[in-house]
């Protein structure tokens, strides 16, 4: 809550007010000759009045032979003060889809200068009675400190009877970040998770009831309650990854993936920039074209590559995996990069270099990649840490291991 005092009014001089030009005096003070008496000019008046926050008004007088000005005042009740603004300063968690009001004593002019926000966000502001209302086009932005300076003194914030507020006054909160458990309700929605997800019927009606371009914002900072259902046919292997409302390697997959289709930097921090495409997807139901894979490069001998593609088997062949100075790494990783050529490059065990050509290359950790190598057998170890296929094979599987795929390596 912030209360602005009224301040007691200045007497005009030669001080500027507000880094307003000194005044000028013609010098000292003149008295009239009749005794006990005073001119009053009416450039002091107005300032005097306007100096305690008050407007004023001048009627000449009806007799011509009079020169004299008559001036009427008409006082205003007061400066005009600072209520509250919410959220109030200091708030932390704050819900980023709702909108900043700040509200004031009385009624505000229409030409009464707008508070300002930093970092600068778009929407508007509104008047609604003695409050003032952003609303931000999309949502504030998450995990943001926010600042709002509402302007004070002679060209600030003005009541509709003249009085100003008398100083500036600023406050700061910061918003909530998006949540964690809305990300992966969005990803199941469009396709991109091994499960889907479906609201119960408390959270359908939530969403129904929201509309606009803050709906989907509104829903990441407080998620619709809801359930993920696995669909059928994976592994436990890729079941045990798993976690609702913590990050994880099959959101993180699932992250790449999207990033992939909608033309972003595979595996760059899941900023703004990313959930303002991911809201676009949802408003527009834009699915995941590429379905869902997951693969096992098994070194039980013999070795193999086997690949699960939206919950069924489609691919199992034998393979190699990395010799025992060089091992292909246990683990679940997620494909980062893929290549239909190259001439991978690298030092071998005995210190010497090499530069082979592969083909339908996709890494998945540091150097280690699924790719076609040419060997007189396959189904155990032979490399130097890459999961090997004979070419037919690579060729096959290559489709399927899209970005973000995930690709598990166990011993």
């Amino acid at each position: 809550m912030f209360g602005v005092g009224r301040p007691e009014p200045q007497p005009a001089g030669d001080k500027p007010q507000d880094g307003g030009e000194p005044s000028q005096s013609s010098g000292p003070e003149k008295k009239p000759s009749g005794p006990g008496k005073r001119v009053v000019t009416i450039g002091a008046v107005a300032a005097a009045v306007a100096l305690a926050g008050g407007g004023y008004a001048l009627s000449q007088g009806d007799s011509p032979s009079s020169q004299a000005a008559h001036v009427q005042l008409a006082q205003a009740s007061g400066p005009i003060r600072l209520e509250s603004i919410t959220p109030a300063a200091g708030t932390t968690h704050v819900d980023g889809a709702q909108p900043i009001t700040v509200s004031f004593s009385g009624p505000l002019a229409a030409d009464s200068p707008d508070p300002t926000l930093q970092p600068a966000i778009s929407g508007s502001w509104s008047t609604q009675g003695d409050d003032l209302v952003f609303n931000p086009s999309y949502s504030l932005p998450p995990s943001a400190e926010v600042t709002v300076q509402v302007p004070g003194g002679p060209a600030g914030v003005r009541g509709t009877d003249g009085g100003l507020l008398a100083s500036t006054v600023t406050d700061h909160f910061k918003t909530e970040g998006y949540s964690e458990l809305r990300l992966a309700e969005v990803l199941g929605e469009l396709g991109y998770l091994p499960l889907t997800w479906t609201p119960y019927e408390s959270g359908a009606e939530r969403m129904q009831q929201l509309t606009g371009p803050q709906t989907q914002a509104a829903l990441a900072f407080e998620p619709p309650p809801g359930t993920f259902t696995w669909r059928p046919g994976y592994p436990y292997s890729l079941r045990d990854q798993w976690s609702a409302e913590q990050s994880n390697l099959i959101v993180r997959g699932a992250v790449m993936a999207f990033q992939s289709q909608h033309g972003m930097t595979v595996g760059a921090s899941v900023d703004q920039h990313f959930w303002q495409a991911l809201f676009r997807a949802a408003a527009a139901g834009q699915q995941n074209a590429n379905g869902y894979s997951y693969a096992i490069a098994s070194k039980a001998l013999p070795e193999t590559l086997t690949i699960w593609h939206n919950g069924r088997v489609v691919f199992r062949s034998l393979a190699n995996t990395g010799i025992p100075v060089s091992p292909t790494v246990d683990g679940t990783f997620p494909v980062y990069l893929r290549l239909r050529y190259q001439i991978m490059r690298g030092t071998n065990p005995d210190g010497s270099s090499y530069a082979d050509p592969v083909s339908f290359v996709s890494y998945f950790n540091g150097g280690d990649a699924v790719h076609y190598f040419p060997r007189g057998s396959y189904g155990f170890q032979q490399s130097l840490g890459c999961v090997e296929l004979p070419y037919s094979s690579a060729e096959q599987a290559y489709p399927y291991l899209t970005y973000g795929s995930l690709v598990s390596v166990m011993g």
